[in-house]
């Protein structure tokens, strides 16, 4: 996790981060507390590199194969 949090930061995780931030002092600010919760979110997205914020899910672990033609379901049509 450590090494999660201090490696692989580009622009996306870095504005997370600081906009999370913001909604979240803001929230404070203006007693908007469901704004803690979505500050929060977008913060920990930044800052842990999950979801969006992490480039095609941390590492592209969960990029998509192209599907590969199964002969006999072809034969079928």
């Amino acid at each position: 996790m450590k090494k999660r949090m201090l490696t692989n930061w580009n622009f996306m995780r870095v504005l997370y981060l600081v906009m999370g931030t913001i909604i979240i002092v803001q929230s404070i600010i203006n007693r908007e507390w469901l704004g803690i919760v979505l500050g929060g979110y977008l913060a920990s997205m930044g800052l842990f590199a999950f979801g969006c914020a992490s480039g095609n899910c941390f590492g592209g672990q969960c990029s998509i194969e192209p599907k590969q033609n199964n002969p006999i379901k072809d034969d079928m049509k």
